[in-house]
């Protein structure tokens, strides 16, 4: 006999764990199905985010941070240190720590939230009365009926035609963050967040690293100035980009790995590497679902279709996170999360798509909300821009890492944000006011008037609201 329940939830990562935990705070009996696994074979809910994406990457950010500060900038400082070296093994384990106290906080959440926990690969069965079976493929299989169900499957990393992940010379963001000793040159394929946090990894730890990116334009959903300041910083670093690239044929031996390119100017290139990392995107998983056995509708990238407030085309079943449309992001999936289990109790969930930050956590770190300065000159927006760059803010001085800037758009008439960009120190924390502040429809001025910390790298963003109206404090 089936176990009964309110709702089901299908896929444990940022949208399905928090989406649980919500809905069994609002009071339905609740169940999260998630099939991930550690190396002992146990549960390890989280996705993607928390197993091979968000998490570890961070992880393995801040230790070759440390490592280059070691090497190139305790000097300043007056810091003396000889004979630095990098256990890159000591650092994956470091990193894979870091990633079970994650797994096991999300554990303990479905325990204190009463959230019923199995672990296996979730598929429809059929429609049943009053709701959907669906069963549990796992150590021991099992059988469950929801009246509510929510797929948050996530997506997969997007492999090359013709050539498929190995994980050990063509890596997948997963495999990339198993190497197990520092690459002498390392290719990577796709210039976005993945490939450029993994090339800023092995580069700083003593890579050798070349980036091919098919477009002409570098990270070209950023703003442009905001992009090309960026671009100068890691060229300056010594990441080897190359844009405008068509790759071709691509070669895997005893010696690494060989790509066959043209370049911008249509001449043909080769370039051979110890591993290749392939990050030209994500594809939406679905795999197993067996939505065939209850007819929800999938798009034509496979994506589950969906309206604004994440319903499918079957009643009382839902979707969220990057197995439906917008952007792939652990915390856009999380919003979806929360909105779907509140509207199934009757309440008003909120997504505000315009007010989702990205961030890039490179050195400088790379953040954003809300339009760039294209978007607004083609949709003929008329508007206001205001920067002020780190290299006159004192706190930055201080840290002795002036890279970047604040860059800041209102509306030329109403002064209301319509975006904020920012490339330098900490930007993935500096967001979060303009987030708050766009949320609430500030205006710059709003912006500028706040008392802001001094000194604090925080002042940038008060003083790009007042070059907006091409006034400056100047700290």
């Amino acid at each position: 006999m089936s176990k009964q329940f309110d709702v089901i939830v299908i896929g444990g990562g940022p949208g399905g764990y928090i989406a649980a935990i919500r809905a069994a705070q609002l009071g339905f009996n609740v169940a999260c199905i998630d099939e991930w696994k550690n190396e002992k074979g146990g549960p390890a809910p989280g996705g993607t985010c928390t197993n091979v994406g968000c998490i570890p990457s961070k992880a393995l950010l801040q230790s070759s941070e440390h490592f280059e500060h070691a090497n190139k900038h305790f000097a300043e400082h007056g810091i003396t240190a000889t004979g630095v070296k990098m256990d890159v093994a000591k650092m994956i384990a470091r990193k894979d720590t870091v990633v079970k106290q994650n797994n096991d906080g999300i554990l303990y959440l479905f325990k204190k939230n009463k959230v019923s926990f199995f672990h296996g690969r979730g598929s429809f069965v059929k429609a049943a009365e009053g709701g959907y079976e669906i069963k549990v493929a796992g150590a021991a299989e099992e059988t469950l009926t929801g009246k509510q169900i929510i797929i948050a499957t996530g997506s997969n990393a997007r492999a090359l035609p013709g050539t498929p992940f190995d994980e050990e010379l063509v890596l997948s963001n997963d495999g990339a963050l198993r190497v197990g000793a520092v690459p002498k040159k390392l290719g990577l394929i796709g210039s976005g967040v993945i490939g450029l946090e993994m090339g800023s990894v092995w580069r700083r730890l003593g890579a050798e690293v070349t980036i091919l990116e098919g477009l002409p334009t570098f990270l070209g959903a950023v703003d442009e100035q905001i992009a090309k300041e960026a671009k100068k910083a890691f060229d300056k670093q010594g990441l080897k980009i190359e844009l405008g690239v068509k790759v071709g044929e691509i070669k895997t031996g005893k010696k690494g790995v060989s790509i066959a390119y043209t370049n911008a100017k249509g001449e043909a290139q080769s370039l051979d590497v110890d591993k290749l990392i392939v990050s030209i995107g994500r594809v939406p998983n679905t795999i197993g679902l067996n939505n065939e056995a209850v007819g929800l509708q999938l798009d034509e990238r496979g994506a589950i279709v969906v309206d604004a407030d994440c319903k499918t085309n079957l009643p009382g079943v839902w979707a969220v996170g990057d197995v439906v449309r917008g952007p792939m992001l652990a915390h856009k999936a999380e919003e979806e999360g929360v909105a779907v289990a509140e509207r199934i109790a009757g309440q008003h969930g909120h997504v505000n798509f315009n007010t989702i930050p990205w961030v890039i956590y490179t050195s400088p770190e790379i953040a954003w909300v809300g339009r760039t300065e294209q978007q607004l000159k083609a949709d003929g927006v008329k508007y206001k821009a205001g920067s002020f760059p780190f290299l006159a803010n004192g706190r930055a001085r201080a840290l002795g890492d002036t890279t970047g800037m604040v860059k800041m758009l209102a509306d030329a008439e109403t002064d209301e944000i319509l975006g904020v960009h920012i490339v330098g120190p900490q930007a993935s924390e500096l967001i979060s006011e303009a987030v708050v502040a766009m949320e609430f429809k500030a205006s710059s001025e709003d912006i500028a008037r706040i008392c802001h910390a001094h000194p604090s790298l925080s002042e940038a963003t008060k003083e790009a609201a007042l070059a907006v109206d091409k006034r400056t404090l100047n700290f």
